[in-house]
């Protein structure tokens, strides 16, 4: 009976053993690019099991070039994520590459190299957010993007994927919960693997990733930020724009060290003469029209940060963000600044109406959709610019198939309105019940440009310490399906009801589509009556 019962013992051993030399490693996630300098390429990739981690690689299919990386545990089991850092690459070249690990063997992929600013090429970039699973509609973020995205890159520019996009931007909320370790595998890289394994992703913590270790395992960022926060805030430059992420969430988000080091960045990138553009990413927005108790006030110190970089430097700037799912833009009234939600991606819609919401001053546009925001960078050194277009999929009422609802270009240069020539009331007496400012007709030298906004200040002072009226009103304010600005006239401006017996002086500026402001008008006076 004993030599039974080890009999049966050694089988069952032999048996595990040998269930273990057939077990086959496979891929839990396919391999994706990370963190791209002119010269470098970090690519990853997650597998069942396996130590080694080789990257094939060169200018043709045929490869023949390999550089090893390493190995991370990834939940205590024997899932592995791997990096190798490619070197030595040429700047804005095209390679292909495939990974190894054992006997398991990618597909080919291609990525392209940036270029420096230096070589003035011009690149495209993609930012969207909140793709989140929505169990309401589960596949949402895979149908954003391989039947948004990729067919419309596709159709727009034709040609490969790496040289028609060169990086995609996710302010936050990648996966539902980032606790969960199925759900960046299922729902994050899983929808998104033909379009990561060949254009590098840059994410920034949004509050659903709750910090998790997960999402500091799958990314490789610039380690360039506050050493003790690393990867928490980061820049990275391709060609003449700066991009900039940062972390605004609950523990991080009012850290002083996150605001020194933003501050030293842009000190840094004022005296840069290569770059003409920041873009900054965080996840939480400082004004929301769709869901104000979404709103963070933490995010408007990195706005006022952006928006005075911008103005005493004249290097336009934006900031992207998520966390209220919908689309808006809108722009900084006294600097050239926009602002870009670029959600959502999957997460559940924020409609019209669920929550509370606000028609504010600064945004142009908002959306109730699912979409993605393409951003198309001019770096010639003559005349670098930059064109935001929204892509819109729609929503549970109306779909749309890859639409572009909105549309803005902004220059590095400035390029001025001319300067309005005020015509009512000029040292008139008028009523205290209040008046219709009137000026000139806008007028530009720079091609195509048309009126997009005007600023009307009425003050008690000469020198306009004392103002009373401040009114800002742009061309067109879509706000809760409708244009709020339709058919008004930026010629002229209605008053409040003013102090009787009161001389008052008033200005105006203009503003064009790419937010040039004209200088203000020269000043007017007038009187009111008993």
């Amino acid at each position: 009976m004993r030599n039974k019962i080890i009999f049966s013992f050694l089988s069952s051993m032999l048996t595990t053993l040998g269930l273990a030399q057939d077990k086959e490693t496979l891929f839990l996630v396919q391999p994706y690019l990370q963190n791209a300098n002119p010269n470098e390429m970090t690519i990853m990739w997650e597998t069942t099991m396996g130590e080694e981690s080789i990257v094939e690689y060169g200018e043709t299919t045929t490869l023949g070039k390999k550089q090893n990386g390493r190995a991370e545990d990834v939940n205590f089991t024997d899932t592995r994520i791997h990096e190798v850092n490619l070197t030595g690459l040429k700047r804005f070249t095209n390679y292909y590459y495939r990974v190894r690990t054992g006997k398991l063997v990618s597909d080919i992929f291609q990525f392209k190299t940036p270029p420096f600013a230096s070589d003035h090429k011009s690149f495209n970039l993609l930012a969207m957010s909140d793709m989140q699973k929505d169990n309401q509609n589960p596949d949402k973020f895979m149908e954003i993007v391989n039947k948004g995205i990729i067919p419309y890159l596709k159709q727009e520019y034709g040609n490969n994927l790496p040289d028609d996009l060169a990086l995609v931007m996710i302010p936050g909320d990648l996966v539902q919960r980032g606790s969960t370790y199925e759900q960046w595998q299922n729902d994050f890289f899983s929808p998104a693997q033909q379009l990561f394994s060949e254009v590098p992703v840059y994410p920034v913590l949004g509050n659903h990733e709750g910090n998790s270790t997960f999402y500091f395992k799958y990314f490789s960022l610039p380690k360039n930020g506050t050493p003790a926060y690393a990867e928490h805030w980061w820049y990275k430059d391709y060609g003449n724009t700066r991009i900039i992420g940062l972390n605004s969430n609950e523990g991080y988000r009012d850290i002083g060290e996150q605001y020194v080091w933003l501050e030293k960045v842009l000190e840094e990138t004022a005296k840069n003469e290569d770059i003409d553009f920041v873009f900054a990413q965080l996840h939480h927005p400082h004004k929301s029209e769709l869901w104000i108790p979404g709103e963070e006030a933490s995010t408007g110190k990195v706005v006022k940060m952006l928006e005075n970089f911008t103005t005493e430097t004249g290097k336009p700037s934006l900031h992207f963000f998520g966390h209220t799912h919908g689309y808006s833009r809108g722009q900084s009234k006294d600097h050239k600044h926009l602002w870009i939600n670029v959600a959502t991606a999957g997460g559940a819609i924020d409609n019209w109406g669920e929550f509370e919401g606000r028609d504010y001053d600064e945004f142009t546009v908002t959306q109730d959709e699912y979409g993605f925001v393409m951003v198309e960078v001019d770096g010639s050194k003559q005349n670098p610019k930059f064109t935001i277009k929204r892509i819109s999929r729609g929503n549970e009422d109306i779909f749309r198939e890859n639409e572009q609802t909105d549309e803005i270009t902004i220059y590095a240069n400035k390029h001025s309105p001319e300067v309005p020539k005020p015509i009512f009331p000029i040292n008139e007496i008028i009523d205290f019940d209040g008046v219709l400012l009137k000026a000139s007709p806008f007028e530009s030298t720079f091609n195509d440009a048309y009126h997009a906004a005007s600023n009307w200040q009425i003050s008690t002072t000469e020198d306009f310490s004392a103002v009373v009226q401040d009114s800002w009103k742009q061309s067109e304010n879509w706000y809760y399906l409708e244009n709020r600005q339709k058919g008004y006239d930026l010629t002229d401006e209605p008053t409040k009801r003013l102090q009787p017996n009161t001389t008052y002086f008033w200005r105006v500026r203009y503003r064009d589509q790419h937010l040039n402001w004209s200088d203000w008008s020269t000043i007017q006076t007038f009187k009111t009556k008993n």
